[in-house]
């Protein structure tokens, strides 16, 4: 399984296998990652699974687009170039190694 380093706001890592075809917000749930909570379970309907792709992640990972675009202008901490909706990156052996910087709160 490919593996995923969820950086917390306080500076703590936390790496993961997430299962190929699962999402980044599923991988911090299952694994009880602090600081994804994904209280719409992935329906694109909420922003509490918005995370930081780390910059050297950011080209093979993708910008969002179209909902996930409109979802992440209601975040509750800072837009920023890098930020997604962990619910909308899909795990795939092309994302083995994936760091995901989390935000400071999701509310």
């Amino acid at each position: 399984m490919p593996a995923v380093t969820y950086i917390l706001h306080d500076g703590t890592r936390r790496q993961v296998e997430v299962a190929d075809g699962d999402s980044v917000m599923q991988g911090a749930v299952n694994n009880m990652v602090k600081g994804i909570v994904g209280e719409c379970g992935g329906g694109l309907a909420c922003a509490t699974c918005h995370c930081y792709v780390d910059e050297a992640w950011a080209a093979r990972v993708g910008a969002p687009t179209g909902a996930e675009d409109e979802m992440l202008e209601v975040t509750s901490c800072e837009r920023k170039p890098t930020s997604r909706l962990g619910c909308q990156i899909t795990i795939s052996p092309a994302l083995d190694g994936l760091v995901i910087h989390l935000p400071e709160h999701q509310f």
